[in-house]
Order: C-alpha cells, then structure tokens, then sequence
C-alpha cells in the first residue's frame, strides 16, 4: 500500500459508461457506430444468456440432491 489512498481522496474510480441506452436517440450515429452497439448488445445478450444456463445449472443440480 502506497503512502497516498486516492480512493479515499478521490472516491473509488468511476463506472465505464455504458455503450448504449435503450432508447436513446440514434439520429446522430453512422452505419459503423450502428453496428458496433449491434455487435457489443449481442455480446451482452449473449452473456445475459450464459448465466440464465448458470442457474438454471445450478437449480437442477439442487434439484436432484433433494429428490434422492
């Protein structure tokens, strides 16, 4: 630990922004920039996807130790 704490200074480091707002307006982007929040809510989807399967995992596991 260093002699100086920026977070206790500064506070802890802000939160990266989101790549995109549902809703917000689009009029002011270009095809690529459109794209590009395309591809980074799939991956979001994506993610959102694998930790429904996680628990679900998780719930069936559950599951069959109490039914035997």
């Amino acid at each position: 630990m260093g002699l100086f704490d920026e977070d206790g200074v500064f506070g802890p480091p802000k939160a990266k922004p989101a790549v995109h707002g549902v809703g917000e307006p689009l009029d002011a982007l270009s095809a690529p920039e459109l794209a590009e929040r395309i591809e980074s809510l799939k991956r979001e989807i994506e993610r959102l996807e694998a930790a429904i399967r996680a628990r679900d995992a998780t719930r069936e596991a559950a599951s069959a130790i109490f039914k035997s």
